[in-house]
């Protein structure tokens, strides 16, 4: 508690504020993108739109693993949901994503079984004959603990349980969005959960090739004020670098025993992003040494790209084009109850965040940044 305390002090926070205004001083119009789910809801939260200076700017990137998750892998979950003697695991926020086809929770008297870890997939397969097919959806965060899972149940010899892989890396999303001319991206607020994994040397393209700066932040409202005065001084500065904030946690180097089992279970390759596409050499696939594990190749399942369109504009909000509230959906067919896109769906998603903390009390209005 005394850690919340000191990372939420007051005068600490005015002081930021004051040094961020007096800092942004002189600069040009900056977009600045977070890619990172949790620090939308940590901006959003703290109400920092309203409080930065006008020339200042907070995009929401594709930092939502649930949000960036095409609807190709939801319509293969939902046709695995069809079959007889499959029992489904997935995280809870992946019951509500809408695939083409619907969503998870629709499918009444399928066995879907929500859990917390890849671990409690694992221990279901041990108790039943069933097949058990785990969404194994997310980041660099959640990696290492899949192939962990994959190592256990190879050395255990548990031949009920696979994987539907859709676990995608961060930096390529980054270095696509700014070969995007549309998008208009000066530095980034890189994620602090992913960044424990991978450190920072990966960002280096980012800021080398594209002379973009990048500031890895915790996830407290101070540590992201203190990244905007790290990317802000970099500005005046006219340097574009690699710096860590969150050093509390994030070596450069990363985490070394989680970065070697992802790279003895997965191998690199290139996936499909929600709104942006396939992206090269972003997604991590299993290994032929781990091929019995793919649900893909068990089931012989198809990942067909869905051209259904529902007016939701989730794409290009995840590529910063466009703000929650500038969706034609936001707020009226599209809400947390009744979500028609991913970004409304998880907790992380840039549009429930907007819409919990963006909307002006008693008056029904959206509060646009």
């Amino acid at each position: 508690m005394r850690f919340l305390t000191e990372y939420r002090d007051t005068e600490k926070l005015e002081s930021l504020y004051g040094r961020i205004s007096r800092l942004a001083s002189g600069l040009p119009r900056l977009n600045l993108m977070e890619v990172c789910g949790t620090h939308t809801m940590t901006i959003g939260r703290a109400g920092l739109r309203r409080r930065l200076p006008e020339n200042i700017s907070l995009l929401s990137g594709p930092g939502c693993p649930v949000c960036v998750t095409p609807d190709s892998y939801l319509d293969a979950a939902i046709k695995l949901t069809e079959r007889k003697n499959i029992c489904l695991a997935t995280f809870g926020d992946m019951m509500k994503v809408p695939g083409s086809q619907g969503n998870l929770e629709e499918r009444q008297g399928s066995e879907i079984a929500v859990v917390y870890s890849p671990l409690e997939a694992l221990e279901i397969a041990r108790k039943t004959i069933k097949e058990v097919v785990f969404l194994a959806v997310g980041f660099e965060t959640t990696a290492p603990s899949v192939a962990s899972v994959v190592l256990t149940a190879a050395r255990e010899k548990i031949k009920n349980f696979s994987l539907l892989v859709a676990h995608k890396l961060i930096p390529p999303a980054m270095a696509c969005l700014l070969q995007d001319r549309k998008v208009k991206i000066d530095g980034f607020i890189c994620p602090g959960h992913v960044s424990a994994i991978i450190g920072a040397r990966p960002y280096r393209v980012i800021a080398e090739r594209y002379h973009r700066p990048c500031v890895i932040a915790g996830f407290e409202i101070l540590d992201v004020l203190q990244a905007l005065v790290m990317l802000l001084v970099q500005f005046q500065e006219k340097r574009a670098a690699v710096e860590i904030q969150y050093s509390r946690c994030v070596q450069p180097a990363g985490n070394l025993r989680a970065r070697h089992l992802m790279a003895e279970v997965f191998k690199v390759g290139d996936a499909e992003w929600r709104g942006m596409g396939v992206i090269p050499k972003s997604g991590l696939f299993l290994k032929k040494e781990y091929s019995e594990f793919d649900a893909v190749r068990r089931f012989s399942l198809q990942l067909v790209k869905s051209e259904k369109f529902t007016g939701c504009r989730c794409g290009d909000i995840l590529k910063g084009l466009i703000a929650p509230p500038d969706c034609p959906c936001f707020g009226q067919s599209c809400t947390p109850a009744r979500p028609k896109g991913p970004c409304m769906v998880s907790s992380e998603g840039a549009c429930a965040a907007y819409y919990r903390y963006e909307l002006l009390p008693g008056r029904g209005k959206w509060q646009k940044s």
